[in-house]
């Protein structure tokens, strides 16, 4: 037996052991997993510290260290993550629909895991947590891969994890972690559809697209965010500046970051200017030639720029003559993550919302705003970017399906 199966038959004991959990029992778990994470805010620290010095040595980016590492604060905010998941409404067992039918049957629609959930995700150690706290919720059991830049720090969580729900009779498998990073191991997580129902990578667009080329198990794509912000004739430009400014710099790696400003010509100068004043040289501009005329410029963008998630201090700027020319780039190159439009005209406004194909979109607010902690939902375990079976911030329920329930007294067909 390979090294995923053993996990996998493992996973499928759990998740027939959590067909009996109740909504007690996973709230006392889930507090006892923010208590511990606490408890052991040290440790996570230590470990962390280990990724991030072989981070450092490895070259990687200011960027991309920052999304690795782990403070007293963020460690916190995992915590209160995790309480505000346990407050939330259980899903399971919820019956969405039924009816009597004429021959007596009465048929329920009612909520239920997916299942055993695999994740693979990049270099952020607070997907292990949130993932785990909303599998639990929701009673799935989870197969979580972290890259191997955060190995230790995973190793260190999903352990208090796996102690905290053990203490509350949960079976510990119900939270599991691939130690083995290599890419033959990642390689059949991918295709061990017979232990997992459900892939879910969250991560850049490389991982994602090896995911979905590569499995065989059902993906939810989630993740890559090549979004944007168009600033329209109508824009206030304070506005436009303070949303730019925000969605671009106040944490550049992670997905609801913008990657291009699209501005319209009318507003272009007073726009540039601005831009160029508040920044002073903090973000590289890859701008065209209007851009270039107000703001110093990196180079010329390129189609390669407009495609490209760069997740740091970058931004690719484009000049438009319309709304209709911003919402065909956007439509051409956004990954159908977040979008948004600054501007005070209603029509525009309700043009850019229906016309605009993506997962999240804004009037007037930063794309920053696409989380499921700022939606209302808890944690979340990704933004889907696709449309079936959920689509952005994943909650709860988006972790789940549903099964009819038929009762009958002896009836035939």
């Amino acid at each position: 037996m390979s090294y995923i199966e053993e996990l996998g038959t493992a996973a499928k004991k759990a998740e027939l052991a959590m067909t009996t959990v109740g909504t007690k029992q996973k709230n006392a778990a889930l507090a006892a997993i923010a208590e511990s994470l606490e408890k052991n805010k040290d440790l996570i620290i230590k470990e962390n510290k280990r990724d991030i010095e072989n981070a450092k040595v490895n070259g990687m980016s200011e960027a991309m260290t920052d999304r690795l590492t782990l403070t007293e604060a963020r460690i916190s905010g995992m915590s209160e993550g995790v309480r505000q998941v346990m407050e939330l409404k259980d899903p399971i067992n919820e019956i969405i629909g039924g009816e009597e039918l004429p021959n007596g049957l009465i048929v329920e629609k009612v909520r239920v895991p997916l299942g055993v959930i695999g994740i693979i995700f990049e270099s952020r150690p607070n997907v292990t947590v949130d993932a785990a706290a909303l599998c639990l919720k929701s009673g799935n059991v989870c197969i979580l891969r972290g890259g191997s830049d955060a190995i230790y720090s995973n190793k260190c969580l999903v352990g208090i994890m796996r102690d905290a729900i053990k203490e509350n009779g949960i079976p510990e498998d119900a939270v599991q972690l691939v130690v083995d990073t290599s890419r033959v191991v990642a390689g059949d997580l991918m295709k061990a559809d017979k232990y997992i129902d459900v892939l879910i990578p969250r991560g850049g667009g490389g991982l994602i697209r090896s995911v979905r080329q590569n499995s065989t198990i059902p993906v939810i794509q989630t993740g890559e965010g090549n979004c944007h912000v168009y600033v329209d004739r109508f824009a206030d430009i304070d506005m436009a500046v303070n949303i730019t400014d925000n969605a671009k710099t106040s944490r550049p790696s992670v997905c609801n970051a913008i990657e291009t400003v699209l501005v319209h010509k009318d507003v272009a100068e007073q726009f540039y200017t601005a831009l160029e004043k508040r920044w002073n040289g903090k973000v590289k501009i890859y701008g065209d030639e209007e851009c270039a005329k107000y703001m110093k410029t990196e180079h010329t963008a390129t189609e390669e720029d407009y495609a490209t998630e760069f997740n740091d201090y970058v931004l690719a700027v484009k000049t438009v003559s319309s709304i209709d020319e911003a919402i065909e780039h956007i439509n051409r190159y956004g990954t159908k993550h977040s979008e948004c439009i600054v501007t005070i005209n209603l029509e525009n406004a309700q043009k850019f919302r229906r016309c605009v194909d993506a997962a999240a979109v804004y009037v007037n607010a930063s794309t920053r705003f696409t989380d499921g902690f700022e939606f209302g939902l808890g944690a979340e375990i990704g933004i889907s970017t696709q449309k079936l079976h959920a689509r952005g911030p994943m909650g709860l329920k988006e972790l789940t399906t549903y099964k009819y329930l038929i009762s009958g007294c002896g009836q035939i067909r």
